[in-house]
């Protein structure tokens, strides 16, 4: 009778188990981040120094100038960038991040490229370095881009023996627009892309995905007066080429297109500004028999750079 009651004198209800803890505990947790993403580990702290080190240190200006740092915010971002071989200084990781997919393949990527540093940093600092938006635990700094100067281009042809094939862009603002140039100019044996300093899209991460990685080795240069720019242009013998939905010439008849030529586009919105217009030897249209007004400039750009290339061969 003791024996039943110290049977039965136990708490009622369920027991207290391991709640799968154990089996959980036998689970893969995917493979082992690289040396430089563990916490302790030497070349982590090496690292981290060299990041500092980095950040601390002042980006020097070339003839054509460097723009501006930019961070890449969030999962997916940062391993689309990392994928399309976007140059990138530092991926910042937040401490005790959930190792998804995404985190062990931007890791990957990272130990592939070699030369990106890894940090690890606790949220509050990741979201004073994003001014609070929404990083997902993943940063990647994207280094500043240098920019060619204007006169570069035309030499670079000349010395290849080459009539210099120069795009200039007026007022496009949308970094996809200017990565896409960049690709068409790549594709049709171009010299480079001219941009103003202010108001116009810059060389970011969303310009090099757009580039599809022709930015590696097509220069873009940057104008403080893109008038002024074209009109040196001008005086060394290149033939200014506006696009012009009332243009004076179709794009197909012009023997300009076969020499020395820059071809300027403008914003889909509004076109070639006043005084570029005014600076422009040629306007020249693009024949749409299907009634569109207008072009976004990214394919605008392609087609009169296949004229070009095409009056060349």
């Amino acid at each position: 009778m003791a024996a039943n009651n110290r049977r039965m004198s136990g708490k009622k209800g369920a027991q207290v188990g391991s709640g799968g803890q154990r089996r959980r505990g036998l689970e893969g947790k995917g493979p082992t981040p690289p040396a430089e993403a563990r916490k302790g580990h030497k070349k982590n702290r090496v690292a981290n120094a060299k990041a500092k080190q980095v950040q601390r240190r002042p980006a020097p200006r070339g003839r054509g100038g460097k723009g501006t740092s930019e961070m890449v915010v969030g999962r997916n971002p940062v391993v689309e960038a990392l994928r399309e071989g976007v140059p990138a200084v530092t991926l910042y990781v937040q401490q005790f991040i959930d190792n998804d997919e995404r985190v062990r393949e931007a890791l990957q990527l990272v130990a592939e490229r070699g030369g990106i540093h890894l940090m690890e940093a606790p949220r509050p600092e990741l979201d004073r370095m994003t001014n609070g938006l929404n990083h997902q635990g993943m940063v990647l700094q994207v280094p500043p881009y240098e920019y060619a100067h204007a006169e570069d281009l035309a030499n670079a042809a000349y010395d290849k023996g080459e009539d210099p094939l120069i795009v200039a862009l007026d007022g496009v603002t949308d970094p996809r627009n200017l990565g896409a140039i960049v690709r068409s100019v790549a594709a049709f044996g171009g010299h480079g892309v001219l941009v103003p300093e202010r108001r116009a899209a810059g060389m970011t991460a969303g310009a090099w995905k757009s580039s599809a990685g022709t930015a590696a080795r097509t220069p873009v240069a940057r104008a403080t007066n893109l008038t002024r720019a074209l009109e040196a242009y001008k005086k060394a013998g290149l033939a200014i080429v506006g696009l012009a939905a009332d243009g004076e010439h179709e794009v197909g008849e012009l023997a300009a297109l076969a020499g020395p030529v820059v071809i300027v586009v403008g914003s889909e919105g509004k076109g070639l500004s006043r005084l570029v217009g005014e600076t422009c030897d040629f306007r020249v249209r693009i024949p749409m028999p299907g009634g569109a007004e207008s072009l976004n400039a990214g394919v605008a750009a392609g087609v009169v750079l296949y004229e070009a290339a095409r009056n060349r061969s």
